[in-house]
């Protein structure tokens, strides 16, 4: 699953890069489905619909809402380096969830 505060348009072209055979990502989520308040969007977990307390969500910058700041999990923002390896630092994390 992605979630983007993205436009769909721009999310849409994101996942022909990452997954351009359709194999590895499901389901996007974009703007549209982010909570806007104050000209700024914000990624709500809930709108999942998945248990919270099994969910995991992995950003550069912690835009969720503060009742589920123990969801996030910050990464460094994607610059862009084909050699970046940071989500491979996160395997044993992820892990041990």
């Amino acid at each position: 699953l992605i979630y983007t505060t993205a436009k769909k348009d721009y999310a849409k072209k994101l996942l022909e890069v990452l997954d351009p055979k359709k194999k590895l990502i499901r389901h996007c989520l974009s703007q549209s489905d982010c909570i806007c308040s104050q000209g700024c969007y914000w990624k709500d977990l809930t709108c999942l619909g998945r248990d919270l307390a099994k969910t995991v969500a992995l950003d550069h910058s912690m835009q969720g809402f503060p009742a589920q700041a123990a969801n996030w999990i910050q990464v460094p923002p994607w610059s862009g380096d084909p050699e970046d390896e940071e989500l491979l630092r996160l395997i044993p994390v992820l892990g041990r969830l």
